[in-house]
């Protein structure tokens, strides 16, 4: 293996950060159980959060809902909340670089791809605002005489937002903008580990005007503040992304009450190379799509299966460029791939790899967690490719989360498709073909929420996002992503005249 690592030194020292809840408009004091989070690159301890008990999170979703229920947030126009939220966009800029340091510092990334999270986030919140100025509903005026319909989207309520720890700054702002541009209140559930940068919105937002008691952070386990989110009678909606496992959960800890859910889940995507793709753009795409955030992503591209025509050159060239990705410090400028989450994460994927080559597979690079000097505390994991996967192989089954691309090779488009919803799965998938024909066939007949065509976890907050099968229901961003926060209220009037509908019939006898 010729994996060359970035051994710069982090340009500065961490300062520890510390937090308490954030409720009602305002940052609460530090509670006395505590959660520390070690960097997962270097050990250190860059931030302590508050571990929140249920009668916090009560307290907290009591917040949200007098918000939404006595409060004025909910009853303002569409435009003054889309004041609101641009503002928040526009102190999102202010800070950005501090948000994207407590992002890289948190979760392991390098900086420059958590730079990409804050622009990302200020994007979708621009949008965001953009729809609180065009919420509408309809009017239906040829039901015949004296007889107008009246269709009205309003805000569902208040809003339960969970989030994991890969994308945590980007997955939650998938949500929040969104849901306040429609004019609902939200208490939010950090991931334990990657709590900063949530919480940091909630101080932006109220310096950007929004009420207090309309967004709510309470921190810590996912057993306690999110068991409580999803049992409350009071929370109306709850929007989670995380793994499928703890999604069942949820979904049977909701099954008390009638909340809508809205369901992001795991993923195991597929990236199909056909023969007449462009090689040297498809070789960068599966880099890319694979590699990308260490791998810990829900539409990551984690199976290729390759055209046996082409795969052995193929392969060749996505081995070369893969030895010459930079493991390093996420605040290394120059690094690629930074840190997997904690400890348990790093021996599962190890775990994934091992196992895998007992079921026959063949590492062709990577698969050892690394040990430099400069990476010697950290979870950092080459990049990884294993050949000759089977389909029957658990590294091609289930979600692995991590550096590590599975080869399958194909002979026909048909054993292609089957081959890509032969998963559990259903988040996204990837083609690489420059026949129209090819490409627009395969895709309508692949079995996910999103399909990307000579391009990979690319997308616009315009375009709505979500799976089916075991990655989920509902979705976020766009329109569609919107209405995941409103309810629809028909109003039916009548004009003129009404016309009896029973007969004034004597029934008295008399005569």
């Amino acid at each position: 293996m010729n994996v060359e690592l970035n051994v710069q030194t982090p340009p500065t020292e961490t300062t520890l950060r510390t937090y308490g809840h954030y409720i009602g408009g305002r940052e609460r004091a530090q509670g006395e159980k505590t959660v520390d989070r070690n960097s997962p690159a270097t050990g250190q301890v860059v931030a302590r959060y508050s571990s929140g008990t249920a009668e916090e999170t009560k307290e907290a979703i009591k917040a949200a809902r007098d918000a939404f229920d006595e409060g004025t947030w909910p009853h303002l126009s569409g435009q003054d909340r889309s004041r609101v939220l641009n503002r928040l966009a526009s102190l999102m800029q202010r800070d950005f670089e501090k948000l994207a340091r407590i992002e890289a510092e948190e979760t392991g990334k390098p900086l420059r791809l958590a730079r990409g999270d804050v622009r990302g986030s200020i994007g979708l919140t621009e949008y965001a605002a953009a729809l609180a100025l065009t919420m509408h509903g309809d009017v239906h005026t040829n039901l015949g005489p004296g007889f107008t319909g009246l269709v009205t989207r309003e805000p569902a309520g208040v809003v339960g937002m969970i989030t994991p720890w890969n994308f945590p700054l980007l997955l939650l702002m998938q949500k929040l903008p969104f849901a306040l541009a429609a004019g609902c209140t939200a208490v939010a559930k950090p991931a334990e580990v990657t709590s900063g940068t949530t919480l940091e919105i909630a101080k932006l937002a109220t310096e950007a005007g929004v009420p207090g008691g309309v967004f709510n952070v309470v921190t810590g386990r996912g057993s306690v503040v999110g068991q409580q989110l999803a049992e409350s009678e009071s929370v109306d909606v709850l929007s989670f992304t995380g793994s499928t496992d703890v999604g069942r959960r949820i979904i049977e800890a909701s099954g008390t009450n009638s909340k809508r859910l809205s369901m992001e889940l795991g993923g195991k995507a597929a990236t199909i190379v056909f023969p007449d793709a462009n090689i040297e753009e498809a070789v960068e795409g599966v880099l890319f799509g694979v590699f990308f955030n260490q791998g810990e992503c829900c539409v990551s591209g984690a199976r290729l299966l390759v055209h046996e025509e082409i795969a052995d050159t193929f392969l060749a060239a996505l081995v070369e460029r893969a030895q010459r990705l930079a493991v390093g410090q996420p605040l290394d400028e120059g690094s690629d791939i930074g840190a997997l989450i904690h400890a348990d994460h790093l021996k599962t994927v190890l775990d994934y790899i091992t196992l895998a080559q007992e079921r026959g597979a063949k590492v062709i690079t990577g698969g050892e967690q690394l040990h430099t000097a400069n990476l010697r505390q950290g979870y950092f994991v080459a990049p990884t490719i294993l050949d000759q996967v089977d389909p029957a192989n658990p590294a091609f089954l289930e979600e692995i989360f991590g550096p590590v691309l599975t080869v399958t090779r194909f002979r026909s488009t048909d054993e292609a498709i089957s081959l890509a919803n032969a998963v559990e799965f259903g988040l996204a998938n990837t083609i690489w073909s420059k026949n129209i024909d090819t490409a627009l066939s395969v895709g309508r007949a692949l079995r996910s929420g999103t399909v990307w065509i000579n391009t990979t976890i690319d997308g616009a907050p315009q375009l709505p996002g979500g799976g089916v099968k075991n990655s989920g229901y509902g979705r976020e961003m766009g329109q569609a992503g919107f209405d995941e926060f409103t309810e629809i209220k028909t109003i039916q009037i009548r004009t003129g005249k009404r016309e009896p509908f029973f007969r004034d019939v004597d029934n008295t006898g008399a005569g």
